[in-house]
């Protein structure tokens, strides 16, 4: 079972009991988020695909934690023209532990 759920503008697939990294969610640890933005649903009777959401299946996940990902490097160049910028840049997640898939 497993579905596929729009959180904080990016589309993840999840499945129960699974830890996913999603942008920065501003509620503290322990607590719990209730995802209503469910796109497509898949268990053993069949699938379902939302136009454009399911109503009747939400998704319980607990919050972890809060971090930073791995630096990430941009650098422009303009060639011949002694133009370089080079800048660091570490997006801010939070972990999730997928409680429930109800449907």
């Amino acid at each position: 079972m497993y579905a596929i759920v729009d959180i904080a503008g990016k589309q993840i697939k999840i499945e129960k009991n699974e830890n996913i990294h999603v942008p920065l969610i501003d509620m503290e640890v322990g607590s719990t988020v209730t995802c209503d933005n469910v796109l497509f649903y898949s268990d053993d009777k069949g699938v379902r695909i939302g136009r454009p959401h399911l109503d009747d299946v939400k998704v319980t996940a607990e919050i972890l934690e809060h971090g930073r990902d791995k630096k990430i490097v941009v650098f422009k160049m303009k060639r011949r023209k002694k133009y370089r910028r080079k800048r660091g840049h570490r997006q801010k997640y939070t972990l999730l532990k997928i409680k429930e898939i109800s449907a």
